[in-house]
């Protein structure tokens, strides 16, 4: 496993601990969709994909894929038992009536209000905002995963976004490979750090203004 890959999975198990179960969640594409892989097998849940599928499972095995089975990235993924099929006006319908508890997102930029930009213009890096749109909106929980800095260094949780905004005021909880951070209305609130991170770490890399939570423990 590269250094890439283990930062991706990293922030993926990170995530999988906000699950609880019972829940439906939607996973976007990028780290979103390796949370499967880090659930404790004593919990239950049914993944939600736009392309109709609820109650996907865990990334199959090489050799082992389904070639007629995949999430909304069009990436192999596994069933589990009780799981169904719909068209994607039935899988928005899920999203559009609120049935969804969490969506879990990449994105490019998150302010310190929680506005989240996950798109830019289209052609380009992200060809669009596609189901993000809808599930930034109603689901109960959004959960952001990304990097903490883009790939040039710049920090990518701003007082304000650059970048166009999908949906405002919508994310509850940004995960990155430094740290957690919980957004209230009051602004952001500094969680935990992550493994290896330290708190200057986190404040030079972070743009935005944040505080810490009364339970946070220094390193």
């Amino acid at each position: 496993m590269g250094v890439g890959s283990s930062i991706r999975n990293l922030i993926a198990k990170r995530a999988a601990q906000e699950i609880e179960n019972g829940m439906v969640v939607n996973l976007g594409i990028g780290i979103p969709s390796l949370v499967p892989n880090h659930l404790p097998p004593d919990i239950h849940v049914m993944f939600h994909a736009e392309n109709g599928v609820l109650g996907m499972g865990p990334t199959p095995e090489a050799g082992n894929e389904d070639e007629n089975l995949c999430n909304a990235a069009g990436y192999p993924v596994t069933i589990q038992s009780g799981a169904s099929y719909s068209d994607s006006t039935i899988a928005f319908g899920m999203i559009r009536r609120g049935k969804l508890d969490v969506t879990i997102l990449g994105s490019l930029q998150v302010s310190e209000s929680g506005d989240l930009a996950n798109w830019i213009v289209p052609g380009k890096r992200v060809p669009g905002m596609g189901g993000a749109m809808e599930l930034s909106q109603k689901a109960k929980k959004v959960i952001v995963l990304m990097n903490h800095c883009d790939r040039n260094g710049r920090p990518k949780i701003l007082p304000i976004c650059t970048l166009p905004i999908t949906t405002p005021t919508c994310v509850h909880m940004i995960i990155t490979e430094l740290a957690v951070l919980e957004v209230y209305p009051t602004g952001l609130v500094l969680k935990e750090l992550m493994p290896g991170a330290t708190l200057e770490m986190v404040k030079g890399k972070t743009a935005a203004t944040f505080t810490l939570s009364s339970d946070f423990k220094y390193d």
